[in-house]
């Protein structure tokens, strides 16, 4: 590491009444916790500060997310953890409820939009919404679907705008991503020359509004730590949070050079969040 990059890393030196933590390329990678993530979670909470997650990830539910949590050694209600399934849900309520969805995505999404109230439809003219989403069963047969209601009129929403997803490396995804659900909005749009109008994951304020009123604290106390520049970190800067980047997942150190959106804090493991003086 030149002394040029080494010269953004950047640690807090207090801490904050809430912290919020991504998940994928965060906290972990697959089932595995990532160094430093337990020893600063545990730190954390044993100093009584707000400790949430949230995830653009709508492939599994908030009781998946806990379970998983809790399998890794970080038991954590499902209360407090916020993904783009969740936001949606509260999202179409407010915008369009009672409505009639169809959704390119996968179960858990469907179970959650079906669970606030919404009926699940693959006949186009009875389509009110198209909702597209991080979807591994994508097929033709959602893309026409999806392609005929809008034609016929139907509102056209996306869970996130994330463009791949980061896996660990296996036989299945050598480069360690899965193509998400920007590929799936770019399909759409591609086919029905109409742009998507509002997409609620992160970095959209419909996201920072959902994960600020779990905290119930002002934003300037809180502290949004995540791997992505575009979404973690542009999220928590335009919602007035302090961020920190973490180089353990998206983003490598050299992509600050030319970043428009500068985090606070740069941090190569989360117990670098830790001030100096909580060290032990």
């Amino acid at each position: 590491m030149t002394a040029s990059f080494a010269d953004r890393l950047r640690r807090p030196a207090v801490l904050y009444d809430g912290y919020i933590f991504d998940l994928d390329g965060t906290v972990y990678l697959g089932e595995a916790l990532l160094p430093g993530a337990r020893e600063a979670l545990t730190a954390l909470r044993q100093l009584g500060r707000r400790v949430v997650f949230l995830s653009n990830n709508p492939t599994h539910s908030r009781h998946d997310y806990a379970a998983k949590l809790a399998r890794l050694g970080l038991p954590t209600p499902a209360d407090d953890i916020i993904n783009s399934s969740v936001v949606m849900a509260a999202f179409l309520q407010k915008r369009m409820p009672g409505a009639r969805l169809f959704v390119v995505g996968e179960e858990p999404l469907c179970r959650e939009l079906t669970a606030a109230g919404f009926r699940l439809t693959q006949q186009p003219g009875e389509i009110d919404a198209v909702i597209a989403s991080f979807d591994r069963t994508f097929a033709y047969w959602k893309l026409q679907t999806a392609f005929d209601a809008i034609r016929l009129g139907a509102a056209f929403f996306a869970t996130n705008g994330d463009r791949y997803c980061p896996v660990p490396i296996t036989p299945a995804t050598p480069t360690g991503g899965q193509p998400d659900a920007a590929a799936i909005i770019a399909a759409i749009e591609a086919c029905t020359n109409r742009r998507v109008e509002a997409i609620v994951g992160k970095p959209s304020p419909h996201m920072a509004a959902a994960i600020l009123d779990v905290l119930q604290l002002p934003p300037h106390r809180c502290l949004m730590t995540g791997d992505r520049l575009e979404t973690d970190v542009a999220m928590g800067l335009a919602a007035g949070m302090d961020t920190a980047l973490t180089l353990t997942g998206a983003t490598p150190l050299e992509a600050l050079v030319t970043a428009e959106r500068q985090p606070t804090y740069v941090v190569r493991s989360l117990v670098e969040l830790l001030p100096s003086d909580c060290m032990s």
